[in-house]
């Protein structure tokens, strides 16, 4: 089978230690995530969470809570993290599901491997949203952060009910993976 690696959001406005949406244990994954965009090659897509112009819905609630994040897409903020940032093709959402025709389009017949923050937020939402399209999800434990460590293990608890469209794995077995399908370079 092969595998693509998709980057959920692994952004300054997570990574900054002052942002008010920060991912504690960011900084702890990132080099766990740098392995996998190594080995993955070619085979990476990284996304990106940015603000609508306009909010509408319940996304407007959501913005009035986080009026900070209602920047442009283009704002700093909403950077892929120097560490990562420029090594492959970007998909921009202004959902938490990152899964969509684009994703798709960059995924195709593929296993998508998932890694970045937060499992309980945005990288929950694409593995689901992926699963119920038909797509093998790998979800890479130790390569996503959380809001905390509780949410982390609760997130990685419930995406492991979705087996076996879902699957949590290690990097190791991710490294693997990639390794047997031939899909990094």
């Amino acid at each position: 089978m092969s595998a693509h690696l998709v980057v959920i959001d692994m952004q300054d406005v997570f990574a900054d230690p002052g942002s008010r949406w920060a991912t504690p244990r960011f900084g702890e994954i990132l080099p766990t995530v740098r392995k996998l965009v190594d080995a993955f090659g070619p085979a990476v897509t990284f996304t990106r969470f940015v603000a609508p112009s306009d909010p509408v819905g319940a996304w407007r609630d959501y913005y009035e809570q986080w009026p900070f994040a209602l920047v442009p897409p283009d704002s700093p903020i909403y950077g892929v993290v120097g560490e990562l940032g420029g090594t492959g093709p970007t998909v921009d959402a202004t959902t938490f599901s990152k899964w969509g025709s684009r994703l798709a389009e960059r995924v195709g017949a593929d296993a998508m491997v998932l890694a970045g923050v937060s499992t309980d937020c945005c990288v929950m939402s694409t593995a689901v949203a992926a699963a119920d399209a038909g797509v093998p999800v790998r979800v890479v434990s130790d390569a996503c952060a959380g809001v905390d460590d509780e949410s982390h293990a609760a997130a990685l608890h419930v995406l492991g009910l979705y087996g076996p469209l879902v699957q949590v794995v290690d990097a190791k077995s991710a490294l693997a993976l990639v390794t047997a399908s031939g899909s990094g370079s």
